[in-house]
């Protein structure tokens, strides 16, 4: 990078500017396997500072990336040029009803202060206390509960930004900006994936008119605009809950029966496949191979009975009590850990194929898949995630190094996940292990609209290039 870019930095931003080797080290790296170096790394004290760098870095052809906590699984902050990490962006001013919060707020912090007010904010990824806000924006993060709440994009009201020309934002306050976003778009709704959660692409399908623009900047990786802040619409904390955990002989069993306890409207419907359950002290089945976790937080004197007339499995836990149930939800939250905990580090592959999603009634046919592509390829793999979405978490088992083996396999599964009507990725994006594929997934017509709405927001692609609109194949590319 020129060192004019550098002086001009230097001289206009009041913040934290980083260029020592062991900075660039630190920010190369998020919780993906990707790595690539950036040039330099800049912590705003301010959104004048945001304002600045994109104007100097638009002069100078740079690219700008932002970054939240650095916990996203398929390389989304990373890139070679600028790294703007929103740290200092950590305010919260709670409402009645809702909750402005600055992007770079860590999902703990904010779970704390809306405990103290009896609310909650819906979206609870597994790695919730350590992510930020905007990193959930940013991916349109989900959870457990979003077959009943929603993922984050149906959760906000308001989004402030700064787009790719330095200009402040506020959608969709901003109405003149809202009528040019919908202008842009065209949809070819037979390439809309028909899930329930999708954070794959801009989410087109999502804006009805310039009251909804907003949501073209959640799931959008930063590369339409730097969010400052977030108005979100918090709950009230349910007064009661109730647990079921049962177990299954046959994850197909599970599946097809997920699909008919999801008409007894449970807040959370959940699968884990045998490997977690050989972490969790209890004495399950010897036949037992995985177990659905079904949470309802409203009418619970009468969801057991509901519950009873679909299940076709075995009920092994009824909890009602909440350190029972946090113990029980711990188990599953730590999925994601206890699947590398038993996996050599040579045999962890990359987060690729992670987290696709069809619509519920499909599930069988995406479990059909992963079978498949285990016995063709001789890949073990690791299951669990978000049944009642449709939404499955895999983790390959084979030698990480075989690259090109990983991509064919990503490229099969999802050839058949678009198939069945479903998305490449439900709730951690696109980054750059997935980018490639948006056109494929979208089709022609929706493409088009994707890159007009680039061009309107960041006309010079220096915001995240290289993510969702992307013209090169990322997805072996960088792996440590």
């Amino acid at each position: 990078m020129k060192k004019s870019i550098l002086k001009e930095l230097e001289l206009n931003v009041k913040g934290d500017i980083l260029t020592k080797e062991y900075h660039k080290n630190f920010y190369s790296v998020d919780s993906s396997s990707y790595q690539i170096i950036p040039k330099i790394i800049i912590i705003p004290e301010d959104e004048n500072d945001i304002i600045k760098i994109i104007k100097i870095a638009k002069k100078y052809k740079t690219s700008v990336t932002v970054r939240g906590a650095g916990t996203g699984l398929v390389g989304s902050a990373l890139n070679k040029g600028i790294i703007i990490d929103m740290k200092n962006f950590n305010s919260i001013q709670l409402n009645k009803k809702s909750v402005i919060v600055g992007s770079g707020t860590l999902k703990g912090k904010l779970d704390q202060v809306l405990e103290k007010s009896g609310n909650f904010f819906p979206p609870n990824p597994s790695i919730g206390n350590f992510c930020s806000i905007g990193g959930m924006l940013g991916n349109n993060s989900s959870g457990s509960r979003s077959i009943k709440y929603g993922s984050t994009i149906d959760n906000v009201l308001e989004i402030t930004f700064i787009d790719g020309n330095g200009n402040k934002r506020i959608l969709p306050k901003n109405k003149h900006l809202g009528k040019k976003i919908v202008s842009c778009i065209t949809i070819d709704e037979k390439r809309i994936p028909k899930t329930s959660k999708n954070s794959s692409g801009y989410r087109i399908d999502k804006i009805k008119s310039e009251k909804n623009a907003h949501k073209i900047i959640v799931g959008s990786e930063g590369t339409l605009g730097i969010i400052l802040s977030a108005k979100l619409s918090i709950k009230n904390k349910p007064k009661k809950r109730i647990l079921f955990i049962i177990e299954y002989e046959s994850i197909f069993e599970a599946a097809k029966n997920s699909i008919e306890i999801n008409k007894t409207k449970p807040s959370t419907l959940e699968f884990v496949d045998k490997n977690t359950l050989k972490q969790i002290k209890f004495n399950f089945s010897k036949k037992a191979k995985c177990v659905l976790y079904i949470e309802y937080d409203e009418k619970i004197n009468t969801v057991e009975k509901k519950l009873k007339s679909k299940n076709k499995g075995k009920i092994i836990q009824k909890l009602t009590k909440s350190t029972d149930m946090y113990k029980w939800w711990r188990y599953r939250d730590s999925s994601l850990h206890y699947s590398l905990k038993s996996i050599r580090m040579e045999m962890r592959t990359p987060h690729i194929i992670e987290d696709a999603a069809v619509p519920l009634e499909k599930i069988p046919n995406l479990f059909s898949t992963l079978k498949k592509i285990e016995k063709k390829y001789q890949a073990k793999m690791v299951i669990y995630g978000h049944i009642g979405n449709g939404n499955m978490h895999v983790r390959l088992i084979m030698e990480k190094n075989k690259t090109k083996l990983i991509k064919n396999i990503a490229i099969e599964y999802f050839n058949d996940v678009i198939k069945n009507q479903g998305t490449i990725s439900a709730e951690h994006g696109d980054g750059l292990a997935r980018s490639e594929f948006i056109k494929q997934q979208y089709g022609e017509k929706n493409f088009r609209t994707f890159k007009k709405i680039k061009q309107l927001m960041d006309p010079n692609y220096i915001l995240n290039p290289g993510k969702i609109i992307s013209k090169k194949s990322t997805m072996i590319k960088n792996l440590t």
